[in-house]
């Protein structure tokens, strides 16, 4: 099997079960001999910045030198950034040849496993092969039914910020969606949260005393910023003095926050991470495609916020990072989303709009969106291709301009590749 079989296969799956629950997963897992069970985890739930925490937390261990893996959805490039091991991620070869080794086990049962539970299996099966110490295992969505959920009790379950999204599926209410991911808790583990309304913390709390999982919740008081600029920013958390992260906003301060909650966590049970290996993994961890700066003159940004929190903190980092400038959004969004609120976020802090249609069946064309952004007052130019659209945004802000491209991490990857590569 070659990888271009291997991801034709994988993406000809249906993506929706026709029932929900763990059973196909768990039922694959076990024809293959369940190489999750060999695995330690951390397992990494929530509605935005789960991404960013699993990165964060993967770079901190490499630098405190274990074997470590990382389960991340969707991909910016490639399908291959899905798994990784110590950052480098699963090769062409390698995933042909586990998705080789999967593929007949998946085909004799009764009931097919969807497109994401079959990649996790052959997330597992590749962690497995590597020796894996650990894995930074992000949930694709939700918590409780979501096909990572076959683990074992792992050592640290962490709850990122919860939001509104996936609303048909997760429930119409914070407290709702917070139940569902609050499934990921078992007991033998530890929880590190990410602080929120007391109504959904609440929810957490429950669950941990239910399980007799210890809480640890991560104290936004104690963040100090102390500079910001393209380059980083560096803060003060706690006993933490002068730490660096690359990654740009507030909400990042948070979430590594929730990191360095984690880390006690990892600690107390035994895990030898050092102050040095904290400071080295927070300042060099990459995360691409999050308020991430592409080029210069005009200065070129892309943003895959996709859901109305998330352009909550996108329009907080135009405030504190580009304000007064003259701003060229470039943007499409799935049309399943909550965009009416996403772009009334947005509207006020940009000059004029270009839409394009991401390269995803859900997506909404460039014309429908023009016809939603129009009532906001901006002018708005819907163009026929991505590169399209960032040729004419490169164009409309000028040498001293600026674009600023978001609205869907599927735009984003097409996005930073026309840029970064010229094509």
């Amino acid at each position: 099997m070659t990888v271009q079989e291997a991801l034709s296969y994988i993406h000809s799956v249906c993506w929706k079960g026709t029932v929900p629950g763990l059973g196909r997963t768990q039922e694959l897992l076990a024809r293959i001999g369940n190489p999750e069970k060999r695995l330690k985890f951390i397992h990494i739930a929530g509605t935005n910045g789960k991404g960013s925490t699993a990165s964060m937390l993967a770079s901190i261990l490499r630098k405190a030198g274990y074997c470590t893996g990382l389960y991340t959805s969707p991909f910016l490039f490639r399908f291959n950034e899905r798994m990784n091991v110590n950052g480098l991620d699963i090769s062409d070869e390698e995933l042909a040849e586990i998705t080789a080794y999967v593929k007949p086990h998946a085909e004799a049962m009764a009931e097919h496993p969807t497109e994401f539970e079959l990649v996790t299996v052959i997330a597992m099966e590749y962690f497995y092969r590597h020796h894996c110490d650990i894995v930074c295992l992000e949930v694709g969505m939700g918590g409780s039914w979501d096909s990572t959920n076959v683990i074992e009790a792992p050592e640290v379950a962490v709850i990122c910020n919860i939001g509104l999204d996936h609303v048909e599926v997760l429930g119409d209410t914070l407290e709702k969606i917070a139940q569902t991911k609050s499934g990921i808790i078992k007991p033998g583990s530890m929880v590190a949260l990410y602080r929120g309304p007391a109504s959904v913390e609440a929810v957490f709390e429950t669950a941990c005393k239910q399980a007799g999982a210890p809480l640890k919740k991560a104290d936004f008081d104690a963040i100090v910023p102390l500079t910001r600029s393209f380059a980083g920013q560096t803060f003060h958390y706690g006993p933490w003095k002068d730490l660096e992260l690359p990654l740009l906003g507030a909400h990042q301060l948070r979430n590594a926050a929730v990191v360095l909650t984690t880390v006690d966590c990892l600690r107390e049970k035994g895990w030898n991470i050092s102050d040095d290996n904290v400071r080295d993994g927070l300042r060099d961890v990459t995360w691409p495609g999050r308020f991430e700066l592409l080029q210069r003159n005009p200065d070129f940004i892309v943003d895959g916020g996709h859901n109305p929190q998330c352009l909550e903190a996108l329009a907080q980092n135009v405030r504190d990072y580009l304000a007064g400038r003259d701003i060229t959004a470039l943007t499409g969004v799935m049309a399943d989303k909550d965009y009416t609120q996403m772009y009334a976020t947005m509207a006020p802090l940009v000059s004029r709009f270009i839409t394009v249609t991401p390269d995803n069946p859900r997506a909404m064309k460039a014309q429908e969106l023009k016809a939603v952004l129009t009532p906001l007052g901006k002018p708005v130019t819907a163009c026929d291709s991505v590169a399209d659209g960032v040729a004419l945004a490169l164009e409309q802000a000028g040498p001293e301009g600026l674009v600023l491209a978001f609205g869907s991490l599927y735009l984003i990857g097409d996005v930073r590749k026309i840029i970064l590569n010229g094509k």
